[in-house]
């Protein structure tokens, strides 16, 4: 009992003088205080349990490191800040360069295994700028090995972490599809303490797929979406002309791998809600809310699709509800925005506009049932109607919509169109990119809802769009 006397005044003599120049000299004082008041019996029973409710007022110890009043300003500058995930450079996925780009990346991380790989940094607290913490050195040593830290002997026993270090971290987080926040988190751990053999092996996987894209002839135009990256690339002559930000399908409604042929551009499509989305996601959504349909301008057929049903005459819960078919208004409100590009395939998706563009802000972007939205989708549409008569000039599709006219434009010149699933590249200034495998085809599926989102906000909503 004196023990445990003696550790608690310690413990109160230590916080005292960290608090000294930083906080309340009279609160400090109090603080210790109250810890020679406590009797030593309920310290000594309940010290794992209470000592931080009795410092903070809270039963939850905040292993974020941060106060609720720091929440606030958190989200204000995670909302002000600009996404920079796009690819920079001009050199197609699909290209001789970026195999020889990542032959040189394999190289590398198999001359790093050769010398021991890199340390495993145990999970914990989180670490950030200013704080001390004995798993500083080991963090150190991982980002050097990897490229992204400077090495610098005087500092490899420090256990502060200072402002290199955070600018480090940030520099590995953006390779990683991560949001840079210079703070090791939660969300980092798995991308950090992946072996450099594992991320070999991904390089391996992913360079066979880019080989697999080349076994047929590269097409003078074509576009290519990376799902797990969440980007696409247009590109002509062996060249990226456009990158856009994408929404791709959740786990559960995974965006499948595809090679198809654009035909046409739909402006002001109806949108014919797929039975898998009707079942899983319609008809349960519109049991909770009856007016869904109408507020969402979606109207019931017949199971042939021809006829228009009053939804107030139909059971929901019947068995027959499940045969129907749904068919939504062009507008505003319509699930696939105000253009479709169409590109008919075995499994039914395509690319479009969307109403919920503010999802374009997340870093990870998986919320679809499949099909991809794509982020400023009138300049993709004028890229791809280029060589049509009347589509010389960009800004035709704005026109058309402008108009408030429903028009298909159905192409002469064709543009074929793949979805690819990339998780590991490597750029010619010898950055090497991973992402997260997001369905598990990998071998090994990440919590894509960690990539980007505070733990104390909401997650997104996910859309019945497709």
């Amino acid at each position: 009992m004196l023990a445990y006397r003696a550790r608690a005044r310690l413990y109160g003599l230590h916080l005292f003088a960290h608090c000294a120049g930083k906080c309340d000299a009279v609160a400090a004082a109090l603080l210790v205080g109250l810890l020679f008041a406590l009797p030593a019996p309920a310290l000594a029973q309940q010290a794992q349990a209470n000592w931080w409710e009795s410092l903070t007022g809270s039963g939850t110890p905040d292993y974020s490191g941060r106060r609720q009043e720091d929440r606030a300003r958190e989200r204000a500058a995670r909302q002000a800040e600009p996404l920079d995930d796009l690819r920079p450079d001009a050199v197609p996925l699909r290209s001789d360069e970026m195999i020889i780009s990542m032959e040189k990346a394999i190289a590398r991380y198999q001359d790093i295994a050769q010398q021991g790989g890199w340390p495993i940094v145990p999970a914990g607290r989180m670490m950030r700028e200013g704080e001390d913490d004995d798993r500083v050195p080991i963090l150190r040593k991982r980002l050097i090995a990897s490229g992204d830290l400077r090495p610098r002997s005087q500092y490899y026993n420090s256990y502060t972490f200072d402002e290199e270090l955070a600018n480090a971290v940030r520099n590995f987080q953006r390779r990683h599809g991560l949001r840079p926040t210079g703070r090791i988190e939660r969300s980092t751990y798995p991308a950090l303490n992946m072996t450099v053999d594992e991320r070999i092996n991904q390089l391996r996987l992913n360079i066979g797929r880019i080989r697999e894209l080349m076994s047929t002839a590269i097409e003078e135009r074509y576009v290519l979406v990376n799902v797990p990256a969440f980007q696409l690339e247009a590109v002509e002559r062996f060249e990226v002309q456009q990158r856009h930000r994408v929404i791709v399908g959740r786990t559960e409604r995974q965006s499948p791998s595809v090679k198809a042929t654009i035909r046409a551009l739909n402006f002001f499509p109806y949108w014919r809600v797929p039975d898998s989305v009707a079942h899983l996601d319609l008809i349960p959504r519109l049991l909770k809310e009856p007016d869904y349909l109408q507020n969402e301008k979606i109207r019931v057929l017949d199971p042939a699709g021809s006829r228009e049903l009053d939804p107030q005459t139909v059971d929901w819960h019947s068995p027959e509800a499940q045969r129907l078919k749904f068919r939504q208004d062009p507008g505003p409100q319509n699930a696939l925005g105000l253009v479709r590009i169409d590109m008919a395939n075995e499994h039914g998706v395509y690319m479009h506009d969307t109403p919920m563009k503010q999802l374009f802000g997340q870093r990870s972007r998986a919320f679809s049932a499949g099909c991809v939205r794509v982020e400023g989708v009138f300049d993709l549409a004028d890229w791809i109607a280029h060589y049509e008569p009347g589509w010389e000039q960009p800004g035709r599709a704005q026109q058309i919509v402008e108009s408030g006219q429903a028009v298909d434009v159905n192409l002469t010149r064709p543009i074929p169109v793949y979805f690819t699933y990339i998780t590991a590249w490597a750029e010619r200034d010898g950055e090497v990119e991973f992402r997260p495998d997001i369905y598990g085809r990998d071998g090994a599926v990440d919590q894509i809802a960690e990539m980007d989102r505070d733990p104390s906000e909401p997650a997104p909503a996910i859309t019945l769009a497709p």
